[in-house]
Parts: structure tokens; sequence; C-alpha cells
């Protein structure tokens, strides 16, 4: 039988001194930026009932969660995400306050991650909510927030894709296929596995809505994205779709980056889940999305509350480890160490106690060796000695 005493589980690790301290720089940064737009924190537990994630749409599939069984045995979960935590509380004790709703988190979200590679099931991550609006000043806030989040965040260079789910929906509502059929198609254009994908849509027709979703994963880059959209296919509803992005796409260029943001008609995840504009956020040294959002007009409603909503979620610990790779952490400062020779242990405490409450930032010695504590304060703390016995000085 084997011993899992001194080990992790699988998908979680231990963060360590400089680990710590960048993570909550990370933190602190993050945060700033979503309070000096007004937004306000909420915190949802780490335990939610298995329905709150089991509604029509069954947005996260039951083999993705951590599953519990309460003293009632009812099913329970550990929190997957917060944006569905966080509609329940809009739902419910947020129903009667004002419009809009400005909301953040930071906080840890679980999921079963696949074997093999290499993805935590435990990860932090830091969000807002914009509830009660489906207005355009709505989503630009949203993803202006975004472009700020990853230029403070990252150590180089980083991009935001932006596209809108209703292009694929739109295309998608005018072939005769099964659910089944369609998220087959959704995940060979969200994986850009172009065999796969031309086959199962050869299977299906020959005709202008298949030849445009073999294309829509190549439907990325700057303003010609649009132009090559429209050639592909064109009605009302989806000219609607790219002529609100292609407006969209020109304003957030005014925000100064120029060359960062781009244009992904081929991002179609979650389509259950997201309704309109969506984006997802890079930055130099991590191959997978840092942050990811978009609107879902529809979500709050599966809880008894029709409000539309938009948002992102930033993968702290991901930020986390590319800052680590390239900043340096100092380890974390103390002014003195107290060190007490016999008989005078609780006077040097009192002593170190008065210089706490001055600002210092204080250690008691943790040797009875005066050469041993010079010894760890030069080398581990860079830090001066204060000497308690009848006198209290300061050595040199």
């Amino acid at each position: 039988m084997k011993n899992y005493d001194l080990i992790t589980p699988e998908g979680t690790n231990d963060l360590l001194f400089k680990e710590c301290v960048m993570r909550r720089n990370v933190e602190k940064e993050i945060s700033e930026q979503f309070f000096s737009r007004g937004y306000s924190e909420i915190i949802t537990p780490g335990l939610e009932f298995f329905d709150v994630f089991n509604l029509n749409s069954r947005h996260f599939p039951q083999e993705d969660l951590y599953k519990l069984v309460d003293r009632k045995g009812r099913l329970v979960v550990l929190r997957p995400e917060s944006t569905m935590p966080i509609a329940r509380v809009v739902a419910t004790r947020l129903k009667e306050a004002a419009l809009p709703l400005r909301l953040c988190y930071n906080q840890y979200a679980f999921n079963v991650s696949p074997q093999m590679r290499g993805r935590s099931d435990q990860i932090a991550q830091a969000g807002i909510e914009l509830i009660g609006s489906s207005e355009k000043i709505a989503d630009l806030e949203v993803i202006e927030a975004a472009a700020a989040v990853l230029e403070k965040c990252s150590p180089g260079n980083f991009s935001l894709e932006i596209g809108d789910i209703g292009f694929f929906k739109a295309l998608m509502n005018k072939l005769d296929v099964d659910d089944e059929q369609q998220e087959t198609i959704r995940n060979f254009i969200e994986t850009k596995n172009y065999p796969a994908l031309n086959d199962i849509l050869d299977s299906i027709g020959n005709n202008s809505v298949t030849k445009a979703l073999k294309m829509l994963p190549r439907l990325f880059g700057g303003e010609e994205v649009f132009e090559k959209a429209a050639k592909l296919f064109s009605d009302k509803e989806t000219d609607a779709v790219l002529a609100g992005l292609k407006e969209l796409f020109k304003d957030i260029q005014k925000l100064g980056c120029k060359g960062k943001i781009t244009v992904d008609l081929g991002m179609v995840n979650k389509t259950d889940y997201y309704t309109g504009v969506i984006l997802k956020g890079y930055i130099e040294g991590y191959g997978e999305p840092v942050l990811s959002g978009g609107r879902y007009d529809k979500l709050i409603s599966e809880f008894g509350y029709d409000v539309p909503a938009t948002g992102f979620a930033v993968n702290v610990d991901a930020v986390t480890k590319v800052r680590l790779k390239s900043e340096k952490i100092p380890v974390r400062p103390v002014d003195f160490i107290v060190f007490a020779e016999k008989g005078y242990e609780m006077k040097a405490v009192l002593v170190a106690k008065n210089m706490r409450e001055s600002g210092k930032t204080v250690e008691m010695a943790a040797f009875s060796d005066l050469g041993k504590v010079k010894k760890y304060a030069e080398e581990v703390k860079k830090s001066k000695i204060i000497l308690v016995n009848e006198n209290v000085s300061e050595l040199q």
C-alpha cells in the first residue's frame, strides 16, 4: 500500500517564500486595477451544491468537478470557477440591488485536469463581473480593463484576442445537426484540427455555411479578418455580428495597444455559456491564455434573474510563474534581531515588542550562542543585532 503523506495531490503544489511574495504582489496589482474602476470584492464559498453547475446548459461536465457528499447526503462540489457562484449570489442576495453591479473576486478554482498535461487542479483566479448592462460601453469597459491587467502583469509583451461567439452560433443554426455533432464541430474549430473539421463538414454537405465553418479557425489577425469573413458568408444576422465586432475593434485600437489586440473568429469555447463578445489574453513566456472571459447574457437567468453580464478571469498562478522567471524577489527583510542573555528573556521580548510598535521588523534570536546569532544575522537576514542584558545595546 502506497503512502501519500509526503506529497501533494496531483495538480497541486506548495508555494514557498519568494513564490508567496510574488503571488501576493500579482494579486495586489490586479486588485488595484479592479478597485480603481469601481469594482467591489465578493467572496463565495469554496464548496457549492452540484446543482449550481448542473443547469440546463450544463456548462461544466460532471467528470471535470471535484465532488463530495455533505452530512445530509447532498452532492456538493469544489468551486470550479467563480462566475456561476456569483450569478447565484446576484440572483438571490443582490436581486434588489441597483444596477449595474461591478463585482470582483480573488479566490481558488478547482478542476479535474486531464492527466499528463501539466495543468493545475487548483488555480488562483482574479476577475471581474459587470452585471446589468448590455450596452457597448460595458464591453469596452471590460476589454479596457483586461488590456490594463495584461499590461500590468506582463514582464514583456502581451496580446489580447477578441471575437464574437454569435458568428459561430449563427452559422451553426443554419445546419441540420444534433447537439453532439455541433459539439464535435466546435471542438475541431477550437483546437484548429483542420483535417477532422473538413471530414465532418464534408459529411454534412458542401455549401456556403460549411465552407465558412471550414475557414473559421483561419479567421484571425487584424481588420482584414472582417472582409474575409464577409466574403465567406453574408446575411442579416452574421453581418450584424461582424459590424458590431469591427466597430468595437476599431475603438479598442485607441487604447494605444496597436498590434497587441487582434481578432479571432475561431474562438468558440463554451458556446452554451457565452452569448456575444469573447476575449483571451496572453503574456510572453506562457503558452496558454492567462485571461479569458466575455459576455454571458443568459447565464444569470438560469438562476431566475434575467440580467445581462460580462467579465473575465485571470490565472494568477500563471502570471506568478512568468514573473518569477524575470523578476528578483528579495528575502523578506528584518531590521533587527534581538538576542537575550540568560535571565533577560522577558526583557528582550518587551524590547522587541516596543520596537515593532515603532514600525521596525524584529526577530527574536533563536540561539543561545551569540556567535551563531551573528552568523545568522550576517549570512541569512542581513540584519543588525540588539543585545539585551542589564542594558540594551546595538552590536556593531
